[in-house]
């Protein structure tokens, strides 16, 4: 009895303390998760492979390493651990897989040696040597040909050999050459946060090796789209924008010819054979390449062929130079030359999306509050799961679906789905949220989908998170608008909170039960915050017209939206401090932050990251001159008085809120000046404010250290004004 009541009693005292063992969340606690990539079965079925980033915050490095993990569940196991390593592709046998790396000084493809019995890399060696480098690799389905990207220069042009020569000579001539000016002749001369040097994306083909020990690295590279073209074009991400045919015959790729490219989103598919010739010139391959889209003035892109052969399915919008226009679903039949629309009826953006093995059917993404997964099916859209997912494959079998999920406590993971059987539970969207739905029907269809890798688990097991939570309010035009709250560790009701109000950028994007290193609302509410966000008119997952209704109004329903959200919340929740409140936004965030502080004197405090403070000079310095010549419906000289309107620099003789500016010098899509003048403006009327500056970022901070400062300059700053 008494060995019993002593247990009792060192349970009672070790299960509180335990559950107490949990820690707010911390910067370092972030750097040290793993950052998963997309998954990538083997040919069989039985391996996913996939790449993970270890952030070295001591030496201010990210560095990624390929794992492998069964498809049945088990042990994750990093298989390439010795160098850099990232994006693997197998080839169609499954011996073999790609990868990039940039063990040699520069990114090169890779082809690494698999054991298919115990899941192990038997040896790697580099497979290319470019001058130019190499990039987004895939093997062609019948395993005789690599493909991959290279930035090169157009003017290179004649036989593969003469061609990289020139190209080697060009590189060194401009490394060696005291002189680093540049001479432009046409826009869009530099992007996101570099200039293109006069250089364009191509892309090549190789032989492949058909086994490891088969010959040596390949020194042969032919260009598929030579010409004074990027193709593909500049991506931040997502889903590749070429393809193989299945016969490993031809290949679909995304390019825009347009003559003024930075005013242009008129990517367009084009076709071309893989075997053009070894000595094929410029013009003879230009001769076998064909534009398949050439009838829509808007944006066509990440085509992808059908398993069977007999279509490709890609994303496209309608309206030329919106680049916020809806993506809907297209299917091109390679025989007739018809392209028709698969999710006309479907008023959501799609996402990343891949075919189903026997070519019946399409799973993909799309943002309905979050990135869920959809299945089309003439006239019928399954919603299948729930989660924040994305980075969609499909095991040979057909049988599972893998993807990555996140969520607003997690950064990703590789989650799987059975996907050969399914009961329909519900209708899930009514005709009143679905006004433009006549002929297609949308219907929930029950999975339960399983976390494959648990590599973050240790970290986050040991973290204080709290949930997202959800709150509607009436918004600008008598419109529903979605908000969302997240308090801090150990929160306490009977307590009174300071409040970070973020804003998110896009301005169509969103915020939602998804993770971020940039703007994560967790960190920020780490050190007793709590985080109040609005989706505001502009933002994505409600439907186009939503979207659209920011258009030529930035500081109209958006403001709006974001100040009556705010009050929603200080009426609703009793523990928020209304006196002590920090408004904090980057890109078109940052804008509304400039805006705000020009037309509201309720925050302590306004952090200003990378924002346009004068609109008609930030047209000026801009590359894609699309965005803005939308967005306020021309340029400063056919539509001054718009420019005018919605320009924050207009109120500066209101501005009284303590400032803090971040901006960075590579910083292409807003240029550093109009974080120079924001500074300048609130210096000389005499405003406290402080200035961050990255000589090294661009319009994300992405660089571990200069994150960490960041982070810490932010939270000081807010405490400063907000706690004291």
């Amino acid at each position: 009895m008494r060995r019993f009541l002593l247990f009792l009693f060192t349970l009672l005292y070790v299960v509180p303390a335990f559950a107490q063992a949990k820690h707010p969340f911390t910067f370092e606690d972030m750097m040290s998760l793993k950052r998963v990539a997309e998954p990538v079965p083997s040919p069989d079925g039985k391996w996913v492979l996939f790449a993970a980033v270890d952030v070295d915050l001591a030496a201010n490095t990210k560095t990624p390493h390929i794992w492998m993990v069964p498809t049945a569940g088990g042990q994750e196991r990093e298989i390439i651990a010795d160098q850099d390593a990232y994006r693997p592709r197998w080839s169609p046998d499954g011996k073999l897989f790609a990868f990039l790396s940039n063990k040699d000084g520069g990114s090169q493809v890779w082809v690494a040696e698999f054991d298919g019995k115990s899941g192990s890399v038997m040896a790697a060696r580099q497979w290319t040597r470019i001058p130019t480098e190499a990039s987004g690799e895939i093997w062609s389905p019948d395993g005789k040909n690599i493909l991959f990207t290279s930035d090169v220069y157009p003017e290179c042009e004649g036989a593969p050999a003469a061609e990289e020569s020139c190209n080697a000579k060009k590189l060194q001539d401009h490394k060696q050459s005291k002189v680093q000016a540049l001479v432009f002749d046409h826009l869009l001369y530099r992007h996101w946060n570099a200039y293109k040097n006069g250089k364009r994306t191509h892309i090549f083909i190789t032989e492949a090796p058909e086994s490891y020990v088969s010959r040596e690295a390949q020194t042969t590279y032919r260009d598929l789209t030579p010409g004074d073209y990027d193709a593909p074009p500049f991506s931040l991400g997502g889903q590749d924008n070429y393809a193989f045919s299945p016969d490993g015959q031809e290949i679909c790729y995304t390019s825009n010819h347009d003559k003024v490219e930075a005013t242009s989103t008129n990517n367009n598919l084009w076709i071309v054979p893989v075997h053009v010739g070894a000595d094929a010139s410029s013009a003879q391959v230009l001769a076998q390449t064909r534009n398949i889209t050439a009838d829509n003035p808007a944006s066509d892109s990440t085509p992808l062929y059908s398993p069977d052969g007999k279509y490709i399915a890609y994303r496209a919008q309608q309206r030329p130079g919106y680049e916020s226009d809806r993506f809907r679903l297209m299917l091109y039949d390679r025989k007739t030359g018809e392209n028709k629309s698969l999710t006309e009826f479907f008023d959501r953006w799609v996402g990343t999306f891949t075919w189903a093995p026997d070519s019946k059917s399409t799973y993909f993404t799309a943002e309905e509050f979050s990135n869920r997964v959809f299945v089309e099916s003439p006239n019928v859209i399954w919603q299948i799961l729930r989660g924040h997912d994305d980075d969609l494959s499909i095991t040979s079998d057909g049988k599972t679906l893998l993807f990555t999920r996140m969520s607003l406590k997690a950064p990703n993971e590789i989650y799987w789905v059975d996907i050969t059987h399914g009961k329909v539970a519900e209708s899930l969207y009514s005709m009143q949220m679905y006004p433009h739905t006549p002929n297609a029907q949308v219907v929930l269809d029950t999975r339960t989908a399983a976390q494959l890798t648990h590599l973050n688990d240790p970290v986050l097991s040991q973290i204080s998170m709290s949930p997202l939570e959800s709150f509607w309010f009436p918004g600008a035009h008598g419109d529903k608008v979605q908000g969302f709250l997240v308090k801090p560790p150990n929160f306490d009701p009977s307590k009174k909170y300071p409040v970070k109000f973020l804003i998110h950028g896009g301005p169509q994007g969103a915020w939602g039960d998804d993770w971020s290193y940039r703007w994560n609302p967790e960190l920020f509410a780490a050190n007793g915050y709590v985080v109040v966000m609005i989706n505001f008119h502009g933002s994505t997952g409600y439907g186009q017209k939503f979207i659209d209704a920011i258009n030529g109004d930035w500081g109209g329903a958006p403001y709006e939206d974001l100040m009556k959200g705010l009050d929603y919340a200080e009426k609703t929740y009793p523990f928020i401090d209304k006196a002590r409140e920090c408004a904090l936004g980057a890109s078109y965030g940052g804008y509304m932050a400039n805006w705000i502080l020009g037309h509201t004197d309720r925050f302590k405090c306004i952090v200003s990251h990378d924002g346009t403070f004068n609109t008609t000079a930030a047209w000026g310095t801009t590359e894609e001159l699309w965005f803005p010549e939308w967005e306020l419906k021309g340029t400063p000289y056919t539509n001054r008085a718009m420019y005018d309107k919605w320009s924050p620099h207009l109120s500066a003789t209101n501005f009284k809120t303590p400032t803090l500016v971040v901006h960075s010098q590579l910083d292409y899509r807003l240029d550093v000046s109009e974080g120079f003048q924001l500074f300048t403006t609130l210096q000389r009327l005499g405003v406290p404010s402080k200035m961050l500056y990255f000589p090294d970022e661009g319009h994300w901070v992405l660089k571990p250290q200069n994150s960490q400062l960041w982070w810490k300059t932010v939270n000081d700053w807010v405490d400063e004004w907000v706690k004291k």
